[in-house]
């Protein structure tokens, strides 16, 4: 039978982070936790948060007070940490009849909170608060390369140099790799393989927070800037070859006019 968790409460509120680009939670799986892959300990007096490697963090019945406490001692173990970390909230309700889905108030109705159903809830909220993330650093991104192809259309050239459309380029391959590599947006999780009975759980609520559409419309936007910078970058070095190319043709006039003159005035 599953371990239940919070026997004492009918709703639990929830608070999803991510805090930065990797979490080392080595020291904490030598503790006492309530459960691997994702890794759960217990929190505060009566939580519990669920870590994940790629840097989020999920609170479950955490005063605000022990919240703070808790990232306060997490923080030694973020690596590259963000200076604004993304968060999202969410509550969970235990439903007696043992139906669980999304009320029309965005409530998580679960028929229990077994340490199960906390770590699949989790997953949901942890990959939601990193696509967040992205999709507004995105956004930046797509609002300053919106420029570059306004002149491409309306100027016919770029005024931007090599350096900047290379680091757009680099942006958009980070980007793609750790959504798709660490965070595995779209993959089914571990849990998922051992405990059947929890995936149509775990698509009710991926299809509540949309996972599946942002990502999708993460990836389109992600090429849109990939190839929009690829493509001002290969005008500009086709500009500049074409500048070599006319160097030489100059070089060469300037020889032959030279040779004439010694030609007919020497």
């Amino acid at each position: 039978m599953d371990e239940a968790l919070f026997s004492n409460r009918q709703t639990i509120s929830v608070r999803s982070f991510f805090l930065g680009e990797r979490l080392d939670i080595r020291a904490l799986e030598t503790t006492r936790c309530l459960a691997e892959s994702p890794l759960t300990i217990p929190a505060g007096d009566d939580g519990c948060a669920v870590l994940f490697r790629w840097g989020a963090v999920v609170l479950f019945n955490i005063a605000p007070v022990e919240e703070a406490a808790f990232l306060t001692h997490m923080a030694s173990m973020v690596r590259q940490p963000f200076d604004e970390p993304e968060h999202e909230h969410a509550e969970l309700s235990w439903e007696q009849s043992g139906k669980e889905y999304i009320d029309k108030d965005g409530v998580i109705m679960l028929s229990g909170f077994s340490v199960e159903r906390i770590q699949v809830v989790a997953q949901i909220l942890a990959e939601s608060v990193v696509l967040a993330y992205y999709e507004e650093r995105v956004a930046g991104v797509f609002d300053r390369i919106e420029p570059l192809a306004a002149s491409l259309q309306y100027e016919g050239k770029s005024r931007y140099a090599n350096r900047e459309l290379l680091h757009h380029i680099g942006s958009t391959l980070l980007i793609q790799h750790k959504t798709v590599g660490r965070v595995e947006v779209g993959e089914k999780p571990e849990i998922l393989w051992e405990r059947s009975d929890l995936e149509r759980l775990y698509a009710r609520l991926e299809d509540e927070y949309e996972l599946r559409e942002r990502h999708v419309a993460l990836e389109r936007k992600l090429e849109l800037i990939s190839k929009t910078a690829q493509t001002l970058l290969d005008m500009l070095q086709a500009k500049r070859t074409l500048r070599v190319e006319w160097y030489i043709v100059i070089l060469i006039l300037v020889e032959i006019m030279l040779t004439l003159y010694d030609m007919f005035f020497r």
